[in-house]
């Protein structure tokens, strides 16, 4: 309840016995054009009159409260008070002054009184305190406790807080008033969350993106280090946010994106062994046939020379020959007759001899070795004649073996000729040819011949 203070100045009619004569004296009220609060000067009536402020201030009273206008001020009292019926305070009598032309008598006698009708309501209450306590049995003011009393007049949305004397109507944590009702804030608009936010009644909720943990803060994220689980089958990187295996040298990453596969080398090309490429885990390896050895290189076969190691099966009667993955044992040279042997790989039948009429002078044994499918034309073999004659020319030939035409002879001078492969040979094989040289001599009418009798061991592969 509130009450704005009267205050104004004002002379009462007072009456004076003076010497047979009654003069009324009147203080005129107010000097000038000042008045005190709650009044105006009016100028028709040079007075200070009332101002009805229940009129000029709408907005006076607040709430349940009604305005009562005052001289010089008003009042602010709850509506069912002012509905009460009015119970007027007591009248106090105004003195009476006897009439001087009567004389004074002993004692003065008071005028009854007379009632004076308010122009506003009063209101009178047994009540020792203000709005908004209630007096307990000590006879102390206490204060009302509206919310819970479920006295006040807060919305549904809004939570009421007692306040001394009255309450307030609030919003919780997460509202705010809009409109008089309370409206969820949607706190995600602001950001409050690092990654995602998912907002709720009255609140929010942060969470984070797979590969991160939330704070105890819950609102920022941190990264999960998914290697200290040893989730990849080899290597594991962290990320910021996942992590990425990667595998050892000779595997591969699967689909799995986790675990590692073997990759099969062998499988990219066919020239990483020269014979065969046999996958392991991680690696490869080359492998050779039998006769053959890995190189320095790790891919490369060389031949094993069977009769340096001593690994064959040859005779001290015979001679061991070499050739590229394998050997072969030689026996010793027969001449069939008429031939004699002069040398251990030459045969020769005299001329003084009837029966080597018609036959080569001499044959002479070669051996050499050459690789499967090599490549062609090429020169394998070169003969020449060591005996010169004047007047003389030589003739060389292929007398027999070339079943195949893969040979031809190419003569290179007037006393050599080379043998050259034309087609290549598969082996493993075994070719013996005769080339022949023929020594021709118009001048002493001579014509003789030469033999060289050479064995060719083609190997089981090109290398």
């Amino acid at each position: 309840m509130h009450l704005q203070g009267r205050g104004f100045r004002f002379c009462s009619p007072s009456r004076m016995l003076t010497a047979l004569v009654f003069i009324l004296l009147c203080v005129q009220p107010g000097r000038g054009q000042t008045c005190t609060e709650g009044f105006a000067y009016e100028r028709r009536t040079r007075q200070c009159i009332d101002v009805d402020e229940c009129r000029t201030m709408p907005d006076a009273c607040r709430g349940d409260m009604r305005c009562v206008n005052q001289n010089g001020g008003y009042l602010c009292i709850p509506r069912n008070l002012y509905n009460q019926p009015y119970r007027p305070d007591p009248i106090v009598p105004e003195p009476v002054y006897p009439d001087p032309s009567a004389g004074f008598p002993d004692s003065f006698v008071p005028s009854p009184p007379r009632s004076v009708e308010p122009s506003y309501p009063r209101v009178i209450s047994t009540a020792q305190c203000i709005l908004g306590y209630a007096l307990a049995e000590d006879g102390t003011c206490n204060d009302i406790d509206e919310c819970e009393t479920n006295s006040h007049h807060c919305n549904p949305t809004q939570v009421c807080i007692n306040t001394a004397g009255g309450y307030t109507c609030s919003c919780t944590e997460g509202y705010w008033l809009l409109g008089g009702q309370c409206q969820d804030i949607d706190e995600c608009r602001y950001g409050y969350c690092q990654q995602l936010c998912a907002n709720v009644p009255g609140s929010y909720s942060c969470s984070c993106n797979p590969g991160f943990i939330l704070n105890p803060d819950s609102r920022t994220c941190q990264d999960v280090d998914e290697c200290a689980d040893e989730p990849c089958s080899h290597g594991c990187l962290n990320t910021y946010g996942s992590y990425m295996c990667n595998c050892d040298e000779g595997f591969e990453l699967a689909s799995d994106g986790t675990t590692c596969i073997d990759l099969d080398e062998c499988s990219f090309s066919e020239f990483l062994c020269q014979y065969r490429c046999v996958n392991i885990p991680g690696s490869y390896s080359c492998i050779c046939p039998p006769g053959y050895y890995i190189y320095e290189d790790g891919r490369s076969c060389e031949d094993i020379n069977e009769c340096d190691t001593g690994n064959n099966t040859c005779t001290t009667a015979q001679v061991c020959f070499n050739f590229q993955g394998s050997y072969t044992c030689l026996n010793t040279l027969q001449c069939n007759p008429p031939y004699v042997e002069v040398s251990d790989n030459q045969c020769m039948c005299s001329a003084e001899n009837p029966a080597c009429r018609d036959k080569p002078f001499t044959i002479l044994y070669r051996h050499m070795d050459m690789s499967s499918g090599r490549s062609v034309p090429a020169d394998i073999f070169q003969m020449q004649a060591t005996t010169r004659y004047p007047g003389a020319f030589y003739i060389f030939q292929i007398k027999s073996g070339n079943d195949g035409r893969e040979f031809y002879m190419r003569q290179t001078s007037n006393v050599s000729a080379t043998l050259v492969l034309s087609r290549p040979i598969k082996g493993p094989k075994k070719v013996v040819l005769d080339l022949e040289m023929v020594t021709v001599n118009n001048v002493i009418n001579f014509r003789g011949s030469s033999i060289i009798r050479l064995t060719i061991f083609v190997s089981e592969h090109p290398f």
